[in-house]
């Protein structure tokens, strides 16, 4: 098969069998593999989706510039669309992020600007904040809008949940998930609760966001600084459809390094850290299924992009973190 453009290889990413990893509890683990997207992560499929919504709404001209406040992945994606399609590419990102996601947006044309990480996402220098004021002093500017745009959960109620219903051929109990735009659980759960209601919707957060603190009280309280990447957030996206998610879980740094860090070891699948939190939400979810049922958890992205973060044995001794530590 030939495929036209590289924007064709942003869907229908694989399904694979957990085999070792989970091995001491009792459903299937099939875990949907993001990193073989072509720049490694699910937000591939959110970018083309946003630039095709900017380009039928007519607030992208020929020329003109893509400009999104983003933890790195979609502005990866989006920096990818853009290269392919003739566009020049804003990302305002903060600080935290991995030097390794910078690179990368540079090497597709983009232009990173590095915003501070611990301000509100409605504080005018926020990484939301300052790509919005680029957006409207940039002629030809076009904000793509994660936190906001509808095209963002349809995407993955078009793709990402039937993907998964049909590779499992509706064979699915649970689907695991972490959470930042919230997009992909809201569109991908939806899909699934559209076709069987009893299936069970997780998200899985950093020990710090506040997405569950207002999930479980109706309280949205200040977040705190972790160091997992791309989830968690201290106020509810527009693009997040908490009456999809029937649970959520909190999940610690420390967790969820160890168990991105199994994966890569047992497995051999090279993942971020986020997919260490899901495994670790999906671990709790699973102690109360049996072996004949089905559990789905998304790999975010590919571990590439934490060379020099959690998969540095320095750079996790130096943040306080134990190699040795167990985690059930």
């Amino acid at each position: 098969m030939i495929h036209e453009t590289i924007l064709s290889l942003t869907a229908n990413t694989p399904l694979v069998r957990l085999n070792r990893v989970c091995a001491d509890l009792a459903p299937t683990f099939l875990a949907k593999v993001e990193r073989v997207s072509p720049t490694g992560s699910i937000k591939d499929r959110v970018a083309v989706a946003l630039v095709e919504e900017l380009e039928r709404t007519g607030r992208l001209k020929p020329g003109g510039t893509v400009v999104e406040g983003t933890s790195g992945n979609t502005g990866i994606g989006l920096a990818m669309v853009c290269a392919q399609r003739g566009y020049k590419c804003i990302i305002a990102m903060p600080e935290k992020m991995s030097m390794e996601r910078e690179l990368m947006l540079r090497a597709f044309g983009a232009t990173v600007i590095r915003t501070r990480t611990d301000l509100p996402h409605d504080h005018p220098e926020s990484y939301a904040g300052v790509a919005e004021r680029i957006a409207r002093e940039t002629p030809g500017g076009a904000l793509a809008g994660q936190f906001t745009s509808p095209a963002n959960p349809d995407c993955h109620y078009r793709l990402t949940g039937p993907e998964i219903w049909r590779d499992t051929e509706g064979r699915v109990d649970a689907f695991v998930m972490g959470m930042g735009t919230g997009g992909s659980i809201s569109g991908a759960g939806r899909f699934l609760k559209d076709q069987n209601p009893a299936i069970r919707i997780v998200g899985a957060e950093p020990q710090g966001s506040s997405l569950k603190r207002f999930f479980d009280t109706g309280e949205m309280i200040e977040g705190e600084i972790y160091h997992v990447e791309g989830i968690g957030n201290d106020y509810v996206p527009q693009t997040l459809n908490l009456g999809v998610v029937d649970e959520m879980h909190y999940i610690s740094d420390a967790e969820s390094f160890h168990w991105a860090r199994r994966i890569i070891r047992e497995e051999g699948i090279l993942v971020g850290g986020s997919s260490g939190t899901i495994l670790a939400a999906a671990r709790r979810v699973a102690r109360g299924m049996t072996c004949d049922q089905v559990i789905v958890v998304e790999l975010c992205d590919s571990g590439e992009r934490y060379l020099s973060k959690f998969l540095d044995d320095s750079w996790m001794r130096a943040n306080g973190y134990d190699l040795d530590a167990a985690f059930d």
